[in-house]
């Protein structure tokens, strides 16, 4: 089975949303290549994919302190747009709660509205 390579561009607006979310490249891209859902995006034309933050039994110690760190429960979601040769990745962000498949992507108001208004494809 041949698989075309698309070169992944990422906008400013998905950078920001990255170190706002606490996010890495590498987490998306698993998530975009092995999505656990796929939606249509809120955008014409682009797709959003979703994994879900599972949290395990064991919890990892913070190296100094006595505190524990526990995984943030909720969702990972990814927003982009195919076009020709490139992938355009418009935006990134987590979602608290668990969502249900075929409902309206739960995308903040925040990130829907400024989305809506700039065009980035």
């Amino acid at each position: 089975m041949a698989t075309s390579f698309k070169k992944n561009i990422w906008t400013q607006h998905s950078q920001l949303k990255i170190k706002q979310y606490g996010l890495s490249k590498s987490k998306l891209l698993g998530i975009l290549y092995k999505p656990e859902r796929k939606e249509l995006g809120i955008v014409p034309g682009t797709i959003a994919v979703m994994k879900t933050n599972k949290l395990f039994a064991k919890l990892k110690p913070v190296a100094p302190s006595t505190k524990w760190q526990k995984k943030v429960p909720g969702e990972i979601w990814l927003m982009y747009k195919d076009i020709k040769g490139t992938r355009t990745i418009i935006s990134a962000w987590r979602y608290p709660g668990i969502s249900k498949p075929g409902e309206k992507i739960p995308i903040p108001n925040d990130i829907e509205q400024e989305i809506m208004s700039h065009k980035f494809i």
